[in-house]
């Protein structure tokens, strides 16, 4: 077996995550200031949430769950690789055209579902009307999420990992072109989106054509191999759907207060930054790197694999939610209040982002478990644990409601997120050494906290000094960087000085991905 190099990859990923969430940052800054939180943002997010819905729910969810592991070992078996990855896409493409084609007929009823509190005024139609236009994007990105399955199998993670980049790339352009001329910002934004999904369809499609899948449209084939992805994916996707379900919840209640979609939406984009950067990004190179060597039998190999991406990415994950949770209203201040995005819009964010952080490292360890599971092509037991984690996030989102307000959303999403990773944690132990932490883990785990701590206690005392600043346009942005660098250093330093990690590690890798 030629392996997957887990922290060359995770490394491959991470920085291209990293470019794709700082656009982002650009993105939602734009949005921020050119629309700010109201009507017309409240629309956009919940018509852009649909596409982005169903695209987990049929291809990075269920059908990468599926296809993945499938893919990998027939790839390392050498058995009928490039039939089943053909049969795959022409199955996908059928299921998730029909798809788009009722879901523009459907769209209002699709509204009503899922932001039920816009009924009676403006921002029903707005949304209608945006989702009408953005939907087609989950057909664009469907396929790719195939195709950027195949090249993450066969150890080729930068096309993959970059092709988001150019959703952010395209948005950016299109709402600075539609300021500068005195445009309608988000008349011209929607409108980028599917563009922007046929751009990211044509570059993974041509990269894995170039690693030899050259994949091309014929009549969907019903073989023994499809029954069994359907069979294997059927459990994934009833998982995803229950995740789903958790974001609907979350966005019925919001849509109950004013901007409070948008003041959610600006908190959940701050706290996905290390959630993509890290969890996602190990997460994509451990499902294909789990499933080949247990298809070759290396349980030993696979148990060290699953431990140092869990050592790694606590490492990056813990001390960025110490970070949102003692200085949040400092980066949210900084990175988003501008333009038509005032202070109270600043506090109400910073609330959320610290509720968030609270639940980021145990959004991070699902990524790291789930492919535990999905790597033994077991997919119903994630599904029952994902029943668990929506009953406690319908339950806390409504029951808590009445009293918290818009915030109730936040607080469920992330009491549900430790009850999902609680769940996996227990299950997991069925699959024996291969599916544990060793021993270096826990030693360091510890001494991860300590510095994270350490880190916290940094940040306060620094935001402090630095709070004169911050409130200055021009020296805010230089403060958070000072911020920032402090916190950092004193991090890493702690880290390295009381052996939470060895930073040499990180060069390494960093080397090996260059």
């Amino acid at each position: 077996m030629k392996p997957i190099r887990l922290m060359t990859g995770f490394f491959t990923v991470g920085v291209w995550t990293l470019l794709s969430r700082i656009l982002g940052f650009v993105r939602e800054v734009l949005l921020l200031s050119l629309i700010g939180p109201g009507p017309v943002m409240d629309a956009f997010v919940a018509a852009f949430r649909l596409p982005n819905m169903f695209r987990r729910f049929f291809a990075e969810g269920a059908f990468n769950a599926a296809f993945v592991p499938m893919f990998a070992k027939k790839l390392e078996g050498e058995d009928g690789a490039q039939r089943f990855a053909t049969d795959a896409f022409n199955g996908l493409a059928l299921v998730v055209l029909i798809l788009t084609g009722l879901g523009m007929i459907f769209m209002p009823a699709l509204v009503w579902i899922t932001a039920e509190g816009f009924s009676g005024d403006a921002r029903f139609d707005l949304t209608v009307g945006y989702g009408r236009i953005v939907f087609p994007y989950i057909l664009c990105m469907s396929l790719a999420a195939l195709f950027s399955g195949i090249l993450n199998a066969t150890g080729r993670f930068a096309v993959a990992a970059a092709a988001p980049v150019l959703l952010n790339i395209f948005v950016i352009a299109a709402m600075t072109y539609a300021a500068l001329t005195g445009k309608v910002v988000v008349n011209w934004l929607v409108w980028a989106i599917p563009l922007a999904g046929a751009a990211q369809l044509a570059l993974t499609w041509r990269a894995a054509a170039r690693a030899g899948f050259a994949l091309r449209p014929a009549r969907p084939r019903w073989t023994r191999d499809m029954r069994a992805m359907v069979f294997i994916a059927l459990p994934a996707a009833l998982a995803s759907g229950v995740m789903q379900i958790n974001l609907v919840v979350g966005q019925l209640v919001a849509s109950q207060y004013e901007s409070a979609v948008s003041w959610l939406f600006a908190a959940d984009r701050l706290y996905q930054l290390p959630l993509g950067v890290v969890g996602i990004a190990v997460g994509v190179v451990l499902l294909p790197d789990l499933s080949r060597r247990l298809r070759v039998g290396d349980t030993t190999g696979a148990h060290h694999t699953l431990s140092r991406a869990a050592e790694v990415s606590l490492a990056l994950t813990i001390p960025s939610a110490v970070a949102l949770m003692v200085v949040p209203l400092a980066l949210v201040t900084v990175l988003f209040e501008r333009g038509a995005s005032d202070v109270d819009d600043s506090a109400a964010i910073a609330t959320a982002v610290t509720i968030y952080g609270l639940g980021l490292p145990a959004f991070v360890l699902q990524k790291i478990l789930q492919p535990v599971y999905f790597a033994r092509e077991d997919t119903k037991r994630p599904f029952y644990f994902a029943l668990v984690a929506m009953v406690v996030n319908a339950a806390l989102a409504v029951g808590l409601a009445p009293f918290v307000g818009w915030i109730a959303p936040a607080l469920a999403t992330t009491l549900a997120g430790w009850t999902m990773f609680a769940c996996l944690a227990i299950g997991a132990r069925r699959y024996g050494d291969a599916a544990r932490f060793d021993a270096r883990f826990h030693k360091r785990i510890w001494r991860i906290l300590a510095a994270s701590v350490l880190m916290g206690a940094v940040l306060i005392g620094t935001n402090v000094m630095l709070q004169p600043f911050i409130g200055l346009p021009w020296w805010r942005g230089l403060a958070l960087l000072v911020l920032i660098g402090v916190g950092g250093a004193s991090y890493f330093g702690v880290g390295q000085m009381i052996g939470a990690f060895r930073i040499s590690e990180f060069r390494a890798a960093v080397r090996r991905g260059a």
